[in-house]
């Protein structure tokens, strides 16, 4: 998988739908889409939908095994997305890390 946009990852875990149908998909090596969907409150059409952009986004891959249609986690997407996120904690450890630094010499 080429590197997922950190922004369209970001944007399809910002939908609970899409959240409930990874966090299906993260039981299972993979599921039939009527599988997936089978307790869930929404058509095929409405979850197919959803499940375009999980795919657009790197966070779902889906193959055709006969008439059928399979979707998988797909976890690099999530490996990018936390490798993102471990980015700003980083910058942001060091920005808290600093201002400790300048409180602790100005109380001196």
């Amino acid at each position: 998988m080429s590197k997922a946009d950190p922004a369209r990852v970001f944007s399809a875990l910002g939908d609970q739908v899409r959240l409930d149908l990874l966090a299906r998909l993260s039981e299972v090596d993979s599921l039939p889409l009527g599988r997936l969907v089978a307790d869930c409150d929404m058509t095929r059409q409405g979850a197919t939908k959803h499940l375009k952009v999980l795919e657009a986004a790197g966070l779902v891959e889906a193959e055709t095994v006969g008439r059928e249609r399979h979707l998988r986690l797909a976890p690099d997407g999530l490996l990018q997305a936390q490798s993102y996120l471990n980015g700003i904690a980083r910058g942001w450890e060091d920005v808290l890390g600093r201002l400790k630094a300048h409180v602790e010499r100005a109380q001196r």
